[in-house]
């Protein structure tokens, strides 16, 4: 179902939220960048939770755009 959603996107047939434009672009900025609120050299694996808060935001606004364009698809015959 969620390729069908990016099909829908790349082919401009849902316009997705602002929002979600910019957590997915935060997402990955902060997952590749050097600076960092809770270092993995530092605690470890718990150095992990500010990268899987990131994600966990966007992940909630993507689902939430999905839900969105799937009440707006028609119904299969």
């Amino acid at each position: 179902m969620w390729l069908n959603f990016l099909k829908a996107v790349k082919n401009r047939e849902h316009r997705v939220a602002p929002t979600t434009w910019v957590a997915a672009i935060a997402a990955v900025v902060y997952t590749v960048a050097p600076i960092d609120l809770i270092p993995e050299l530092v605690l470890g694996p718990l150095g992990f939770v500010d990268d899987l808060g990131v994600w966990t935001v966007f992940a909630v606004l993507f689902t939430r755009e999905m839900s969105r364009w799937a009440r707006t698809r028609p119904a299969a015959a």
